[in-house]
């Protein structure tokens, strides 16, 4: 398994340019908290529901993506620990405010994120990351967090 220091170096290589940077700090989490809007909107079985109102297709995703970054960096995974709760503080807040569906805000967002993510890696000119390897889709949250570590002097 590649370290934590190897995923994110390879990752930077298709991130030099200073706009393709800029978008990734917007689209990222954008991505990221669409797609975990999406996820939790998708409704479970009612069995399922009843168990716990945080059990969600969301949940299970962002424990499994935690235990891959516990992994690779346990200050990182912490990190993302901290994000994800953020992120679902805001979904149930979209959720329970907006007058449109979570899915469908989220949608929109996920689009337009991801249409900014591939203009930035045309501006760049280089293949995102994650089209030699899928990992890298989950590399990107860690790649932006490490450098708030770095800018405040914490290891990962």
């Amino acid at each position: 398994m590649a370290t934590i220091t190897n995923l994110l170096s390879e990752y930077g290589e298709s991130h030099q340019n200073p706009t393709n940077k800029r978008v990734h700090w917007i689209c990222v989490p954008l991505i990221m908290f669409s797609l975990l809007g999406l996820l939790w909107s998708v409704p479970l079985p009612a069995a399922l529901r009843e168990t716990s109102p945080w059990l969600n297709l969301a949940t299970v995703v962002m424990v499994l993506a935690i235990g891959y970054y516990l992994r690779l960096s346990v200050p990182l995974a912490l990190g993302m620990i901290v994000v994800c709760a953020v992120i679902v503080g805001l979904l149930r807040l979209l959720d329970a405010q907006s007058a449109v569906p979570l899915w469908m805000i989220c949608l929109i967002i996920f689009v337009l994120a991801w249409v900014g993510q591939f203009w930035g890696h045309k501006v760049e000119g280089k293949k995102p990351s994650f089209l030699k390897d899928v990992q890298f889709l989950l590399i990107g949250p860690l790649w932006l967090l490490h450098f708030i570590y770095q800018r405040l002097g914490w290891h990962y």
